[in-house]
């Protein structure tokens, strides 16, 4: 078995700090990615991994290093369904879990949402709601559930 390491995809990540916490009581590394460098805590468990600004390239860091006994913390769903592929546990930053089970689904509507959000284009349509104390507590209660599993 791979040893244990949480990677986080960086960039629009807005769970980083429930992330390194935890990584401190579980004594886990982070690797923190994006395409520059982030503000992160100077601390042994965690490294910074600057990708460039190339399409993927983030995304492509962190597939090629996840598998077995990794977490990865990611919204994007390609690169959940990457990281799946590959034996590592995925949650996105409300605590939801990606599963080989739902990622076919999740793969598909995110095509058809593309495809509308296309045909609206310049049409003011809503976005997200806010990431809201409950987004965060469901995701931090998710984390240690996935760490104990790991």
């Amino acid at each position: 078995m791979t040893d244990r390491m949480i990677w986080i995809d960086g960039d629009a990540c807005p769970v980083k700090e429930e992330v390194y916490r935890c990584a401190y009581r579980h004594n886990i590394p982070v690797k923190l990615v994006a395409g520059s460098y982030l503000r992160h805590p100077e601390h042994p468990l965690i490294t910074m991994v600057m990708a460039g600004d190339a399409f993927d390239a983030a995304d492509d860091v962190i597939a090629e290093g996840a598998g077995q006994g990794s977490l990865v913390i990611t919204a994007d769903i390609l690169l959940a369904e990457r990281c799946l592929s590959e034996g590592a546990v995925v949650l996105n930053h409300k605590g939801d879990a990606f599963t080989a089970n739902s990622i076919g689904a999740q793969v598909a509507t995110r095509a058809i949402m593309a495809d509308l959000r296309a045909g609206l284009e310049g049409q003011a349509i809503g976005g997200q709601k806010p990431f809201s104390k409950a987004d965060r507590s469901a995701f931090s209660n998710a984390l240690e559930t996935a760490l104990r599993k790991l």
